[in-house]
């Protein structure tokens, strides 16, 4: 005679810690995703967006540059979705802090900004992807999924910029432009990269362009070295 009270006993407790061990690797194995935008319509728009991916958990957001960092020391996402403009300014320092705090944590730029030395800077400064916010939702899907396996992912929109602007640089060559004098002058009069945008009428992301076709273009690397070269050849002047 079987004991089926016993054996349904044994049964479940065998199937149960089984499927708590499912749902535990179900859990693990979804991309744990933080928001960060200074536009609150926008922040509730991506987690119903994200909310609809099974593998995809949206763990956390925030509004300001202060948020960001305790959102992200808080929650430890895989990745960050980040805006790069914020009522304090440039989002790209915000970019490269976080990067350099959390180096295992991968960054998506989702901007309206395309500009191809915007997305330069922000690779540079540790994002692993860009994305523009008039993206399709499967493109952002693709780009979460791609950087949490440790890709990058440049938005197809951001691409073609990026590959014709390559190659203008490469092409352009030749002798200091006027707007490059222009830069070079109030750099090494110690003004930064916003204050030079501000008096030109230029972008910062702009300016640092220009920096970085001169460091191209006269073999100088570094604020000291550039304002060194200034100085020689009379480019400094009363500002």
């Amino acid at each position: 005679m079987i004991d089926e009270s016993g054996g349904g006993a044994a049964s479940i407790g065998v199937r149960a810690p089984a499927a708590e061990r499912w749902r535990a690797r179900a859990s693990v194995s979804r991309i744990r995703v933080a928001l960060v935008d200074d536009h609150h319509l926008v922040l509730e728009g991506l987690r119903l967006v994200l909310a609809g991916e099974p593998d995809l958990e949206v763990v956390g957001d925030a509004s300001t540059e202060a948020e960001a960092f305790d959102l992200v020391a808080s929650t430890g996402p895989d990745v960050l979705l980040l805006d790069l403009t914020f009522p304090e300014g440039d989002g790209l320092p915000l970019l490269q802090a976080l990067h350099a705090r959390h180096p295992l944590l991968r960054i998506i730029v989702l901007t309206v900004l395309r500009g191809p030395e915007t997305v330069r800077q922000a690779m540079l400064a540790g994002a692993s992807g860009y994305v523009v916010k008039g993206a399709r939702s499967r493109e952002l899907f693709e780009a979460i999924r791609a950087v949490s396996r440790g890709e990058r992912y440049l938005h197809s929109s951001v691409t073609a910029a990026i590959i014709d602007d390559s190659i203008h640089w490469l092409r352009m060559g030749g002798p200091v432009s006027a707007r490059e004098r222009e830069v070079l002058a109030l750099l090494a009069a110690g003004h930064s990269a916003t204050a030079i945008g501000q008096t030109l009428g230029i972008s910062v992301h702009t300016v640092r362009r220009h920096v970085a076709n001169l460091s191209a273009k006269l073999g100088l690397h570094g604020t000291t070295a550039l304002t060194l070269y200034a100085i020689q050849n009379g480019f400094v002047r009363d500002l």
